[in-house]
């Protein structure tokens, strides 16, 4: 199946939107905040909740590109630059799991300053003066592509003073609209002496639990298209990008929807875009037939697989 993407071409944003429902029953557990709990609010249409946050969808959209038996990239993603950390020959963490991406302190902060001192050459035309997002770009295209549509912040003052970023090309979040609490509870029983020093963790100890219900549960999902083009990376890549991304978005729609053990979601009915008209999140299948002709397109622009050694 050929995928069509003209409707993107001058598109400044895809917008998709999937409706979500429990696969059992109709409670779910919402992500939590410190000293706050379940984000609820108000709004003229009625209760709604934050049931995923755009920081957790982030790394859930990474996930799916990740085959932890291995240890390496799905089958359909290999070819893309990313960055593998090891400790003592063994896999030890990679640019895609890491929740600050090439930014993370067992990337840069080691010993091993290899990458680093690499990184430095590279931007050091980036040190004073506006930093030119196309150098950036060509940069991180040949270390973590993933960069390009997950942002990246690279704080370290000796990388132009600290004043490397990229927001998010790709953001996601998960909402649910109508609302309302299902409390229950439980014991944790301790048979032995069910009146012993809780503070030990023995004896009988009652607990609440708070979940929800809702009318309707969304997953929403914007792709900015223009910030794509604008790396000025050429067609090729611009392609590949934007590729990488619908996989992310269906991958994860089709497969990867438990977020918590009390919030085990699936799809409940195809994804709808509603921007721009004319679009359709192509289905997996097509997706995965796709993707290794259009990396291997473009070439050595993508470094494969950087290698760093951790010792701290």
């Amino acid at each position: 199946m050929t995928i069509d993407l003209q409707p993107l071409e001058n598109a400044p944003k895809l917008l998709i939107e999937a409706e979500l429902r429990p696969v059992q029953g109709q409670r779910f557990q919402p992500t939590g905040f410190p000293d706050l709990g379940a984000a609820t609010y108000d709004t003229p249409d009625g209760a709604f909740l934050l049931v995923e946050s755009a920081q957790s969808m982030a790394n859930r959209l990474e996930a799916v590109c990740w085959d932890e038996a291995n240890t390496d990239l799905v089958a359909p993603l290999r070819g893309l630059s990313y960055i593998r950390v090891e400790r003592d020959g063994s896999y030890l963490t990679s640019s895609i799991v890491e929740a600050h991406r090439i930014n993370s302190p067992y990337i840069l902060e080691g010993k091993d300053k290899g990458l680093l001192n690499a990184l430095k050459d590279e931007c050091a035309a980036l040190e004073k003066g506006p930093v030119d997002r196309g150098k950036l770009a060509t940069t991180l295209l040949r270390y973590d592509v993933g960069s390009l549509i997950h942002g990246v912040f690279l704080a370290k003052k000796e990388l132009a003073g600290g004043r490397l970023r990229l927001e998010r090309a790709l953001s996601a979040f998960v909402e649910a609209q109508g609302v309302r609490v299902a409390l229950s509870g439980g014991v944790k029983n301790d048979r032995v002496d069910p009146g012993g020093d809780t503070s030990k963790g023995f004896g009988n100890v009652p607990f609440h639990r708070e979940e929800f219900t809702a009318d309707r549960i969304t997953a929403f999902f914007n792709l900015d298209l223009r910030q794509l083009r604008a790396y000025g990376l050429g067609a090729d890549v611009t392609t590949m990008l934007q590729l990488v991304s619908l996989y992310k978005v269906r991958a994860l729609l089709d497969g990867a929807l438990r977020f918590r053990t009390a919030c085990d979601l699936e799809l409940a009915g195809e994804p709808r875009v509603t921007r721009p008209v004319g679009f359709a999140l192509p289905p997996l299948e097509a997706l995965v037939d796709s993707l290794p002709s259009v990396i291997e397109a473009c070439g050595e622009r993508l470094g494969g697989v950087r290698t760093v050694q951790f010792e701290h």
